[in-house]
C-alpha cells in the first residue's frame, strides 16, 4: 500500500464525505433554487453546511459563499477589492501580497489591476528566514496600500502567517485584506469574526473532500462583486447551479472536524510530525529543515539534503511507495528552484534541492510506523548505492559503466568491482565532489582521469577530482593518460587509445576491449548523435579532421558504439554507420567523395554563426540529423499485455537507478517475461547487447512514470531495433489489485 505524504497538494476524500456525496447524488438531488419539495431538501441540505462552517471557521457574520475551490475564491476577492477601489474618490498607491503567497494570488492581483485599469503599483512582503512577513516593512507600506493578501500557512514550508502582527501593522490602515485560508482549514483555528479580515478562501480539496468545491468568507461590509453573473445563485452573489454532491461531501468534513471525530489532536499531529523528522534524519544524517518546525503546521515538513538533488529524492521515495512533492504542486512540471524558499533568502542549494512532506489531520500511528520505517529503508538505499555525502554507509561494489551529464556535456565513470579500480572520462567540475564521495565510498582505486581532448570552455577538471578523492596519480599527458603505460587495465577490461585530431589538434579516442574484444570507444565531441565537433576553435585542426574520421573507422568498423563527449538529445550513444545515415558529410568524408579541404571547408561552412546551446553554453558541434523522425514509442499498458501473448520472447526492462530498484520491482504481469534491470545512466552497459537481439524482438522500457524509459526507447531505435518501446505512464500506471481495507485507508 502507497504512503501518502502529499496532503498539501489534496487529500484523498473521507469515508464519510463519499457516502454524502453518493447521498446527494441519488436521493437529495434536487436543485436548491426549485421551490418543490425536492429542491426545499437540498436546499435545506446546503443550509445546513453553510451553518456548520460558520462554526467551524468562527464566521458568524458576513457572506460565506459555495463555489469552486480557492482559485475562484482568491479571483472573486481581488476582483471585489480592486472594483471598490477603481470607484474610490481617492485611489490607493499599491497593492501588496506575501512573498510566499500561492502563485494564484499575485496572478490574479496583476490580472485584474490590469484588467480594471487601475495599474497601481505590485509589491511583494518580504519574508525573513523563517518565512514570516516582515511586519516593519508591512507596517511602513500600509498607508498607501489598497489590498494586503497574506496566507494563513504557505502551502510549501507550513510555516504558519502571525495574522494578529499582521493585523495589528494594518492599523490605521483602509486596505482590505485578503488571507488565503487553504492550508489552515481543520488545522488552525482562523476566529475570522474576531478579526478584521475581509475576504478568505478555502478549497476542500485539501480537507478530505473531493475537488471542485470551495468556500469563501467576505466579511460584512466588505466590499463585493460577483465574478459570475447569471441565474443569480448564492443570493446572487455567485451564479451557477450549485454543486451539491461536493457540498454534501464537504458537508460531512466540517462535521467530522467539528466534533473531533476522526481528526487527531493538534498535540497528536505534533509528535506525529516529531517522529517523521527523527526518521528523516536518522535516514539523511546530514538533513536540514527549510523552516523552523515549530513555526509551522504540525503536519508539514520541508526540508533538503546537501549533495542529493530533489528529484532524486522525489524518485527514491517514490520506488518506496512513499508520495512526496518538491512543493507546490501547481509548480512541481516546471522543475525550477522554490521562489517560497528564495523568498526567504535560503541559499540555492536548498531552494533547489527541497522536498515537502505533508500528511493530513486524520493520519493514525499505525500510518506514521509505516511511512518511518519506509523512510529509513530509503536512507538505507542511498547509502548502498554511495549517494548520501554524509555517511559511507554500507555499498555494494559497484560495476560497468555509468553516464552523467551536465547541460549536455557528458562524464563517463568505469568500474571494475573485480580490481576495484576506476577510470573517469571527461569530468566534469560540476561532478568533481560527488564523484569523489563515490570513489571514497566504494574505497576504489581511480587508475586515471581521461579527457578526450582539451576544452575550449573550461580547464579540465580532473586535478581537482583526484585532490577531493585523495588519490595521487604518476606522471601522465595533458589529457591525463599514465606516460609509463601502453593500455589501462582495470581486470578483464583494457583501454586503449588513438589520435584524433580535427575537432581539437589533442582530440583523442579510447577504446573499450574486453574478453570478447573491442566493446566500444570515448571518441568526445569527434563524433556526436547528429553533429560533428566543430572545428573552428583556435586549438581545432580542421584539415586533419577527415583522416582522422578514416582512421576511426578502420579502428571500430560501422557499428561499434561510440559514447560522445555531448549529447543534447539523450541519444547516449551512436555508431558510425547511424551517424553516415544522419550526417551526408560524415557519409562523404568515409566514401572518399569529398577530400580534407573540402570536407573542412563543407564543416566550416555549417559552423558559420552558431548559437549558443539552450543551456547557453557553446554549442560544441553544428547539429545535422538527416535522417527521419522517429516514431512515437509509447506503450500503453493494454498493448503490452496484447504483445506479451503474441511475442512471449519479449524482453521487459527496468532503467530506474538502481537505489529506486533495490525499494521494489514492478508487479507481476500475470504471464511470464523476461527482464533485466539495466538503470539509464547505464544505459551504454546493453545497447550492444540489446542490437543483436532479432529485428522482431520486443524491448519495453519502463520507469517510475515514462519519461526515462521513453529515452531509453527512443536511443535504441535509433541505433537501429525499431522494436523498442516505453511504457507510457511507467509504475505510476501500472494496474495493481486493490489492497484489502483500501476504503478503510482512504477513510483515514
Amino acid at each position: 500500500m502507497e504512503i501518502y505524504l502529499d496532503a498539501n497538494a489534496t487529500t484523498p476524500v473521507l469515508l464519510q464525505a463519499r457516502e454524502a456525496a453518493m447521498a446527494a447524488m441519488a436521493e437529495d438531488f434536487g436543485n436548491p433554487s426549485s421551490i418543490h419539495s425536492t429542491g426545499l431538501k437540498a436546499r435545506a441540505l446546503m443550509d445546513g453546511v453553510r451553518a456548520r462552517a460558520r462554526r467551524v471557521l468562527g464566521a458568524s457574520t458576513g457572506k460565506l459563499l459555495f463555489l469552486s475551490g480557492a482559485t475562484e475564491g482568491i479571483q472573486t476577492a481581488v476582483l471585489s477589492a480592486l472594483s471598490a477601489l477603481r470607484d474610490a474618490p481617492t485611489r490607493p498607491e499599491l497593492l501588496l501580497y506575501g512573498a510566499t503567497e500561492h502563485k494564484a494570488v499575485p496572478e490574479a492581483i496583476k490580472h485584474w489591476n490590469a484588467l480594471l485599469g487601475l495599474n497601481l503599483k505590485v509589491l511583494a512582503i518580504p519574508v525573513g528566514r523563517d518565512g514570516r512577513h516582515d511586519l516593519a516593512w508591512l507596517r511602513e507600506h500600509a498607508p498607501r496600500a489598497g489590498l494586503v493578501c497574506t496566507m494563513a500557512a504557505n502551502n510549501e514550508t507550513g510555516v504558519i502567517t502571525d495574522l494578529d502582527g499582521i493585523e495589528q501593522a494594518l492599523s490605521g490602515s483602509t486596505a482590505l485584506w485578503m488571507v488565503d485560508g487553504v492550508q489552515a482549514l481543520g488545522k488552525l483555528p482562523l476566529r475570522l469574526a474576531e478579526r478584521r479580515i475581509d475576504y478568505a478562501p478555502f478549497s476542500g480539496h485539501k480537507l478530505y473532500a473531493p475537488k471542485g468545491i470551495g468556500l469563501l468568507y467576505v466579511r460584512e461590509g466588505a466590499p463585493f462583486t460577483p465574478l459570475l453573473a447569471g441565474g443569480g445563485q448564492e443570493g446572487a452573489l455567485r451564479s451557477g447551479t450549485e454543486n451539491m454532491s461536493g457540498i454534501a461531501a464537504l458537508g460531512a468534513v466540517l462535521a467530522a472536524l467539528g466534533e473531533g471525530q476522526n481528526f487527531r489532536d493538534p498535540a497528536t499531529l505534533v509528535a506525529f510530525r516529531d517522529r517523521l523528522a527523527a526518521a528523516l534524519q536518522q535516514a539523511f544524517p546530514g538533513l536540514v529543515f527549510n523552516a523552523p518546525p515549530e513555526l509551522c503546521l504540525p503536519t508539514t515538513l520541508n526540508f533538503a539534503v546537501p549533495g542529493i538533488s530533489s528529484k532524486l529524492l522525489l524518485d527514491l521515495f517514490d520506488a518506496a511507495e512513499l508520495r512526496v512533492s518538491g512543493g507546490s504542486a501547481c509548480s512541481a512540471a516546471k522543475a525550477q528552484p522554490s521562489y517560497v524558499l528564495e523568498a526567504m533568502g535560503l541559499p540555492a542549494w536548498q531552494t533547489a534541492s527541497a522536498v515537502r512532506l505533508s500528511f493530513g489531520p486524520v493520519a493514525d500511528a499505525a500510518f506514521i510506523d509505516e511511512a518511518c520505517a519506509r523512510i529509513r529503508i530509503c536512507g538505507e538505499s542511498l547509502r548502498e548505492s554511495c549517494l548520501d555525502p554524509s555517511t559511507p554507509g554500507q555499498a555494494l561494489p559497484a560495476d560497468g559503466l555509468t553516464r552523467f551529464v551536465v547541460d549536455g556535456a557528458c562524464c563517463y565513470l568505469l568500474a571494475d568491482a573485480a580490481s576495484r579500480r576506476a577510470v573517469v572520462v571527461d569530468p566534469l567540475p560540476e561532478l568533481t565532489e560527488r564523484l569523489a564521495q563515490w570513489l571514497n565510498c566504494q574505497g576504489y582505486e581511480l587508475a586515471a582521469v581521461l579527457d578526450t581532448h582539451s576544452h575550449g570552455d573550461h580547464a579540465s577538471s580532473a586535478p581537482e577530482l583526484l585532490a577531493a578523492a585523495k588519490q595521487r596519480r604518476g606522471a601522465v599527458d595533458g589529457l591525463g593518460w599514465p606516460l609509463d603505460a601502453d593500455a589501462i587495465e582495470l581486470g578483464a577490461l583494457k583501454l586503449s587509445r588513438m589520435a584524433i585530431p580535427g575537432h581539437t589538434q589533442d582530440s583523442t579516442a579510447y577504446l573499450l576491449h574486453d574478453e570478447a574484444g573491442l566493446r566500444l570507444a570515448f571518441v568526445g565531441d569527434t563524433v556526436m548523435p547528429g553533429a560533428l565537433g566543430r572545428s573552428d576553435f583556435e586549438q581545432s585542426a580542421p584539415l586533419d579532421y577527415g583522416a582522422s574520421l578514416g582512421r576511426l573507422e578502420q579502428a571500430v568498423g560501422p557499428h561499434t558504439l561510440l559514447l560522445p563527449g555531448h549529447d543534447y538529445d539523450d541519444r547516449f550513444a551512436s555508431t558510425l554507420a547511424v551517424e553516415c545515415v544522419a550526417q551526408p558529410l560524415l557519409a562523404d568524408v568515409l566514401a572518399g567523395r569529398v577530400d580534407a579541404a573540402g570536407f573542412a571547408a563543407a564543416k566550416a561552412e555549417l559552423e558559420q554563426g552558431l548559437a549558443l546551446t539552450e543551456y547557453q553554453t557553446v554549442a560544441c558541434g553544428a547539429r545535422v540529423d538527416g535522417a527521419c523522425p522517429l516514431a512515437s514509442s509509447e506503450m500503453s499498458m493494454h498493448e503490452l499485455n496484447e504483445l506479451l501473448h503474441e511475442q512471449p520472447q519479449l524482453l521487459l526492462v527496468d532503467v530506474r537507478e538502481p537505489y529506486e530498484q533495490r525499494l521494489g520491482q514492478a508487479p507481476e504481469l500475470g504471464v511470464a517475461v523476461r527482464r533485466e534491470a539495466v538503470a539509464l545512466s547505464g544505459l551504454p552497459n546493453a545497447l550492444a547487447r540489446w542490437l543483436t537481439l532479432p529485428a522482431e524482438t520486443p524491448v519495453v522500457f519502463f520507469c517510475r512514470s515514462g519519461n526515462r524509459s521513453a529515452q531509453a526507447a527512443q536511443a535504441l531505435r535509433r541505433l537501429g531495433h525499431e522494436q523498442a518501446w516505453s511504457l507510457g505512464g511507467g509504475l505510476a500506471l501500472w494496474p495493481r489489485a486493490l489492497a484489502a481495507g483500501a476504503d478503510a485507508a482512504l477513510a483515514i
